[in-house]
């Protein structure tokens, strides 16, 4: 005989209640560490299967997925949170080539019987995402939804509502929780500039709010009275700026994993709005490769850089990025002219394929680009740390207007030394070769073509040589 099991539930804050009780296509929580929005979740799938209508026979019937990003994640968290809540009313079944699942089988006080399943989904096991493919479900949860790719939800949005048969599920949709993500990514677009029809976007209040230029534990934050002592408190020592604002301040923004290149780079110091000036000469760097950056400025009179606009292209070649060059000098710089374009030293090897160069391709799309002085890191980033951090006539000596998205992120931390999997704060000696190297490297080509490196290189004559040897100086 099946033992009686009561449950009593309240939503820990307003959001909270209003995200489990939404019955719209497809809702989305954003809140911050420690917050209960995983609970939450698991809440809202629960009453679902609950509310689901009974067929003839008095049974309710769904059929749910849990999506995580990583099976690691999927197991230690959202599936053990699931089973925390509600482990006691049905079979948990893991392991060999179907996804983990959790039959659940209980009977509610009306006499009828709740007969459903939660699926278990990792994206990360290819076995699991083809399972995805061909399930009929009712509905699914999405966990940590700032770590999965759109066209997984889009895909989703078409398995729901597909079951059960013979009675028409009661609700059918997608919902999910998340910390807060970048602008750059879909989310903050759907929930702040799109805003789709059938879409709702609810976001708790931050665990801590600014006061000032000190952080403080938000007194109208949700789930309080379910944290350990000093939760929050805890949560900011030691910890970086951004850090708080994304995980705890429950703000959109980037968090830097590894050691930024540039740390002097501060966006609200270094980046705000501007126009460039066409009576002086445009200048451009550039990066090469199958994902070309470039980056388009001026050099002030004072010596001061403006950087107005980048070009940031995925899988182009050389013969494209110089179509859209042309494209974006046309569109943005009319009557400018080019005083100087630079590019990456190596950019002058040939290709193995047909022994073109991409300075080649680039000149005879009448672009008149040249090998950066230097290709020594040492002496580029110094270029642009230099910048970063001289003043002239009050303004900073680097200024990034605020178009340039992935340059002001590259330049926060996204252009970074990996950390290496050892004891202790130690990263790798090159930098990480990620969608933010290149345009930060087209910055460095820029500013080392204009002679930001001069000043640090010293001529030292070997003894009675006429060789000149370069050194890098503090």
């Amino acid at each position: 005989m099946q033992p009686e099991i009561h449950y009593d539930y309240a939503a820990q804050g307003p959001t909270l209640a209003a995200y489990i009780a939404s019955r719209d296509p497809r809702t989305m929580i954003m809140g911050p560490l420690g917050s209960g929005k995983t609970n939450a979740s698991c809440w809202r799938a629960f009453d679902i299967m609950c509310q689901q209508e009974p067929d003839a026979h008095g049974v309710r019937r769904s059929r749910g997925a849990a999506i995580r990003n990583t099976y690691p994640d999927l197991m230690s968290t959202t599936s053990k949170d699931w089973l925390e809540m509600f482990g006691d009313l049905g079979r948990w079944v893991a392991g060999g080539l179907e996804p983990p699942t959790h039959y659940l089988s209980f009977d509610l006080d009306d006499g009828t019987t709740v007969e459903a399943e939660m699926i278990f989904i990792a994206l990360d096991r290819p076995e699991h995402e083809r399972k995805l493919r061909g399930l009929q479900l009712t509905f699914a949860w999405l966990n940590e939804v700032k770590e999965l790719v759109k066209a997984i939800v889009d895909m989703l949005d078409l398995r729901v509502g597909r079951y059960p048969k013979d009675v028409r599920p009661t609700w059918f949709g997608i919902f999910g929780d998340t910390n807060a993500p970048d602008t750059d990514h879909w989310f903050y677009r759907l929930a702040e500039e799109d805003k789709p029809e059938g879409w709702t976007f609810l976001r708790q209040p931050g665990g801590v709010i600014k006061v000032g230029d000190k952080w403080q534990v938000n007194p109208q934050a949700e789930n309080l009275s379910n944290l350990p002592p000093g939760y929050y408190e805890r949560g900011m020592q030691g910890k970086k700026e951004d850090w708080i604002k994304v995980n705890l301040g429950n703000q959109y923004g980037f968090v830097v994993d590894g050691k930024p290149i540039h740390p002097d780079y501060q966006d609200s110091m270094h980046c705000r709005d501007f126009e460039l000036d066409p009576r002086s000469p445009l200048l451009i760097g550039t990066d090469f490769g199958l994902t070309p950056a470039a980056v388009f400025g001026q050099r002030r009179t004072m010596g001061g850089w403006r950087i107005r606009s980048e070009l940031v292209a995925t899988n182009m070649g050389a013969e494209k990025f110089a179509h859209e060059i042309h494209l974006h000098l046309a569109q943005r710089y009319q009557g400018f002219q080019i005083g100087g374009f630079w590019g990456d030293p190596s950019g002058d090897n040939r290709a193995q394929t047909d022994e073109t160069t991409p300075f080649q391709i680039l000149k005879a799309a009448g672009l008149p680009a040249v090998p950066a002085p230097t290709n020594d890191p040492l002496l580029r980033c110094g270029a642009v740390d230099s910048a970063l951090t001289r003043y002239i006539d009050g303004e900073p000596g680097l200024l990034v207007h605020s178009d340039c998205k992935v340059l002001r992120k590259a330049l926060a931390g996204g252009y970074c030394y990996r950390r290496l999997a050892v004891s202790g704060e130690r990263y790798a000696d090159a930098p990480v070769k990620n969608e933010f190297s290149h345009v930060a490297e087209g910055l460095q080509y820029l500013l080392v073509g204009g002679g930001e490196h001069r000043p640090l290189v010293t001529r030292k004559r070997a003894g009675g040589g006429s060789r000149p040897r370069f050194a890098i100086m503090d």
